[in-house]
């Protein structure tokens, strides 16, 4: 079996982890503000040093704790594997029978009970890696132990939001599906 090095798996959390925006940012300055006229020397990171969990902003933890798909499951959504969640929203638009739309909720109760204890143990664990660089604690051997734990927790809520959204295809017809990539968006106009 082919394993990821210690060192992938940490470069993967730590891009994961990076807020919309500072992905493409380079160095310790703010290209963004630099365009925009402001600061260019102003640290990419400023202010992200008083975040709860420094590796994980407000929005990530919400999302995590509510067991949203946070983009995890683009693979599928953008390939025509319906979300559960998405099509609840669309139900009337796509013609969603009594007993798909029951079917649907009962997919979409499962796949959060399975992600919200994930994303809670992702939170746990990174909480974990930030006290110990916090207290100046944290030892080569802690370091690749929880970032291998943080980087299996995440692979198994990604592959846990992949087959929710595997599962919902196969409860709407083909029909359906088109219909919910036109008005996701992502294949041409809505009728």
């Amino acid at each position: 079996m082919n394993r990821i090095p210690i060192a992938v798996l940490s470069l993967m959390l730590a891009f994961l982890a990076v807020p919309d925006g500072l992905a493409q940012q380079h160095g310790s300055i703010n290209h963004h503000k630099a365009a925009e006229g402001k600061d260019p020397a102003t640290p990419s990171y400023s202010g992200m040093e008083k975040r709860r969990v420094k590796a994980l902003s407000g929005e990530q933890m919400a999302d995590l704790l509510a067991g949203r798909g946070m983009g995890l499951a683009l693979a599928a959504e953008l390939n025509s594997y319906p979300g559960p969640s998405h099509v609840l929203e669309l139900r009337d638009a796509l013609g969603v029978t009594d007993e798909q739309a029951s079917r649907t909720k009962a997919l979409l109760d499962r796949m959060k009970a399975e992600t919200i204890p994930l994303g809670l143990r992702i939170i746990e664990k990174e909480t974990e890696l930030d006290r110990l660089f916090s207290e100046r604690k944290i030892i080569s051997a802690q370091l690749a132990e929880l970032t291998k734990t943080i980087a299996d927790v995440q692979g198994a809520l990604r592959a846990a939001h992949l087959r929710y959204h595997l599962e919902m295809a196969e409860l709407l017809t083909p029909g359906q599906i088109r219909r919910y990539s036109q008005l996701r968006g992502y294949s041409g106009q809505v009728d």
